[in-house]
């Protein structure tokens, strides 16, 4: 089916907007192979010419779908220059990051994998979806190898994509087979796991003043205070 380019007026902009908005709903309800065109134009409140204007097909709108869900899980997971430079505490961010993200996105990340599985289209987005999060894995891992602070014989890329999958595999038991746990708890176990692996511990990332002493230091938490937000970029 040929579609027709839309002109890029502001309200051209909004219909598309809308379409996108709708049709993300009606797969997180539905799923994919039970989301209708009919569901998505009545939910937008557009005519079937008016989808088809901008979207040739299901298959189409649910590819750009997937494309928003990869780009909003990397943003919503990027810890930033707000949180503690201490790496342990910057891993602790990221995870809780990932595992927020996770819940926001899971339905339609599934729905993604099934889809990957017949659709190569749809399997470059999985393998990009996953790609975001190893190669900051594994620059972060080198930058800390770089400093001393992490197993200088670790693979950054291997590691990153080994750890990468166990905290992908928990989110998955977690919020989508109901595996009963705290976030926080959550949070700190993998955390640990993950800190523990690359050899970085709490200790080694923070160096102790002379004029402190184990009399006068308070006791520290091993990942930085509660209330701080998978390691990336940003460790």
């Amino acid at each position: 089916m040929i579609v027709r380019s839309p002109a890029p007026t502001a309200k051209g902009r909004r219909t598309r907007a809308g379409l996108l908005q709708a049709g993300r709903e009606v797969f997180e309800e539905h799923g994919y192979d039970a989301a209708r065109i009919d569901d998505v134009c009545r939910r937008a409140q557009v005519s079937h010419g008016t989808f088809y204007t901008y979207f040739g097909s299901k298959e189409a709108l649910f590819g750009e779908v997937a494309e928003a869900v990869v780009g909003e899980m990397f943003a919503a997971s990027v810890v930033g220059a707000a949180a503690p430079d201490d790496p342990y505490a910057r891993i602790e961010a990221a995870n809780r990051l990932y595992l927020r993200a996770w819940a926001e996105n899971s339905r339609l990340v599934r729905m993604l994998e099934q889809a990957a599985t017949t659709d190569d289209r749809f399997g470059r987005l999985l393998l990009e979806l996953r790609e975001v999060f190893v190669r900051r894995g594994a620059e972060g891992l080198a930058r800390l190898q770089a400093q001393g602070l992490a197993d200088p014989d670790l693979d950054p890329r291997l590691t990153a994509i080994m750890l990468g999958g166990m905290v992908e595999q928990f989110a998955h038991v977690w919020l989508d087979l109901g595996e009963q746990a705290q976030e926080q708890a959550a949070v700190d176990h993998l955390t640990r796991l993950w800190a523990r692996a690359i050899g970085l511990t709490a200790a080694s990332t923070r160096a102790e003043t002379p004029a402190e002493s184990a009399a006068d230091t308070p006791a520290r938490s091993p990942a930085g205070t509660a209330d701080q937000s998978p390691a990336e970029e940003d460790v």
